[in-house]
């Protein structure tokens, strides 16, 4: 953002140098300077003293210690930089060269900066790489519960942030969509549910009714067991009657899955299932017996991988992996290795993360381990992205079946309709169409935030008061700054005002006020945020900087008049809440979630 600048002071400093006939640097290293109220550079002369002093014969004696010379150095090349534009002061301290910008500069630069970027502020150029993020893993033939929300929101907002980054990202869902709950489904389907079709709005229920009923009859008569072990195997002998049902049925489960997936803004670029991996994976275990990397116990046990035995290792650490039962039936280490060979196979990937529980650490670390002894290198670039559980208090159980339960439809809409609550409260004005498009947004707004404002492997409690909280650090605070903002570049522009993305005032205009200085510091800091998060896979960064800037504009806001401030002053605020507008909107957006213009 200050090249220009930079470049202008290294030219100085290099001159000061050549002329002291002291050696060439490399490379001048700028740091940023913590922020305390100003914003500046710094760079060290240690390393350039330490150079000379290795280069120059010491004949007297009483060479200056590396430490005072590089002071020395420090103070010779601020007085070649007096009077040097975009900065308001320059010291020399303990060896360091601190350069600070004049503040009204580098809040014109900053805020420069973010119009002409617009909506793409704050997003990196690419990096030519290519990353696999696979998350919501859900269960076909039965309902979406809560506990596949904090999955849904992390993958696709870590999705979000790689792709503004400047990660060419690729988004998998992986549904279990074969196995024991599936043949439970069917059994109850053909024999008590006939010719039945979802109601269209409501998918997911219906099919996790079913599935309930399965479970209710037969735990109720144990003897109907039998059947559904019968229709298991007409299942493995691909029966043409089942396998039709089954794949209707699936769609049935996929297309209540993608309304789901619509509401909260969620969408996938590849779509891996169970049953298109399980025989492959079977025949990889197969080729893992001929290699010697698996042991095959068979029928008395398992198909194993001893990993500690494979890696030399003395004391545990990595186990036993089980890749077969001794019926010869799959397990999910049967389908994961080979899904994650697909992947690489379709994509070739630089990073592939997955989305999983925490719970599944250690056998994620097998599966990786596993991958690396079979001679895959990039198995070193695939990335377990844990996360902890969501607790629910009691009085957020909305409806379910038995209560304990609590359905994903149940809690959007119950979250939509205290949104709706809270916003004819605040702004009766609105239309009803307005109403819900607002109430929309901050509902699922709420739940965004609240599963992304927690450290990943950190359990999330949530409650509605917090959730929905316009003063505190929830998503609805940081929406209504963004309103805020919005409405105060409604009236500029009623009036007449025009917007100039690119703004010369003179340095010696005004003052900034703190609140001024404090908000252009925050705005500055968001390309810096996404790629720490990006970096650290932690949406975290993004909401505390989110509910930072908020609070900052909120300050702003009743600190600084805009429409009433003298015309200069008018300017420059009338572009720094333009700033802010794109600055909240953009955090909000790579978190998912909406950043309305009223409420």
């Amino acid at each position: 953002m200050f090249e220009r600048e930079q470049q202008a002071a290294e030219t100085r400093i290099r001159a000061y140098l050549a002329g002291e006939g002291l050696p060439d640097l490399d490379g001048i290293q700028w740091n940023p300077i913590p922020f305390n109220g100003e914003w500046g550079i710094s760079t060290s002369f240690f390393q350039l003293a330490a150079q000379e002093a290795r280069q120059t014969p010491d004949l007297s004696g009483k060479r200056t210690p590396v430490p005072q010379r590089a002071q020395e150095i420090a103070e010779g090349a601020a007085k070649t930089l007096t009077a040097l534009p975009g900065f308001g002061r320059i010291e020399a301290i303990r060896g360091y060269l601190n350069l600070y910008f004049s503040p009204l500069v580098y809040a014109h630069q900053v805020i420069s900066t973010v119009l002409e970027g617009g909506s793409s502020y704050g997003c990196g150029a690419s990096k030519h790489q290519r990353v696999m993020v696979e998350y919501s893993q859900p269960n076909t033939h039965k309902a979406f519960h809560v506990g596949h929300l904090r999955n849904m929101i992390l993958g696709s907002a870590i999705c979000n942030i790689l792709e503004c980054a400047g990660y060419e990202v690729i988004r998998s869902t992986y549904p279990g969509d074969i196995g024991l709950h599936v043949i439970k489904w069917l059994w109850n389907y053909m024999n008590f549910h006939a010719g039945e079709t979802p109601p269209p709005d409501d998918i997911t229920r219906w099919m996790g009714d079913l599935y309930a009923e399965a479970d209710r009859r037969l735990s109720q008569n144990p003897d109907l067991e039998s059947e559904v072990r019968n229709l298991f195997a007409r299942w493995d002998r691909r029966d043409p009657e089942v396998v039709e049902l089954w794949v209707k049925s699936r769609q049935w489960s996929l297309d209540g899955f993608e309304q789901m997936y619509r509401q909260l803004g969620v969408r996938f670029d590849r779509v891996y299932f169970e049953s298109e991996v399980e025989d492959h994976g079977k025949t990889l275990v197969d080729d893992l017996i001929g290699r010697g990397i698996a042991v095959d116990e068979r029928p008395e046990g398992p198909v194993i991988v001893r990993l500690d035995d494979l890696l030399g290792l003395e004391k545990e650490k990595y186990r036993v992996l089980v890749v077969l039962r001794s019926d010869g039936t799959s397990l999910y280490a049967t389908k994961d290795l080979y899904l994650a060979i697909l992947k690489n196979q379709d994509y070739a990937l630089d990073r592939s993360i997955y989305v999983i529980d925490v719970r599944q650490a250690f056998y994620m670390q097998q599966i990786f381990k596993t991958l690396e002894i079979m001679g895959y290198p990039w198995a070193k670039d695939c990335y377990h992205l844990a996360y902890e559980i969501v607790n629910l208090p009691g009085n957020v159980v909305i409806s379910s079946r038995d209560g304990t339960v609590v359905l994903l439809e149940d809690l959007i809409r119950e979250a939509t309709r205290r949104a709706m609550q809270i916003v004819e409260e605040k702004n009766p004005e609105l239309t009803n169409a307005q109403k819900e498009e607002v109430s929309h947004a901050v509902a699922l707004g709420a739940l965004r935030y609240t599963m992304l404002a927690r450290d990943n492997t950190k359990t999330v409690t949530f409650d509605w008061e917090s959730a929905l909280d316009f003063n505190g650090q929830a998503a609805p605070y940081v929406q209504y700054a963004h309103v805020r903002a919005c409405s105060i570049l409604r009236r500029l522009e009623a009036e007449g005002e025009q917007l100039e993305l690119s703004e010369n005032l003179s340095p010696e205009g005004f003052s900034l006020h703190p609140t001024e200085i404090q908000l252009v510091d925050l705005i500055s800091r968001l390309p810096g945020e996404i790629q720490r998060a990006a970096a650290e896979f932690k949406p975290l960064h993004l909401t505390n900087l989110a509910y930072e800037l908020a609070r900052a504009f909120t300050d702003f806001y009743n600190a600084c008049p805009v429409l009433k401030a003298e015309p200069e002053v008018r300017t420059f605020r009338t572009r720094l809440v333009a700033a802010t507008r794109y600055a909240l909107a953009n955090s909000l957006k790579v978190l998912g979630i909406h950043a309305p213009e009223y409420m």
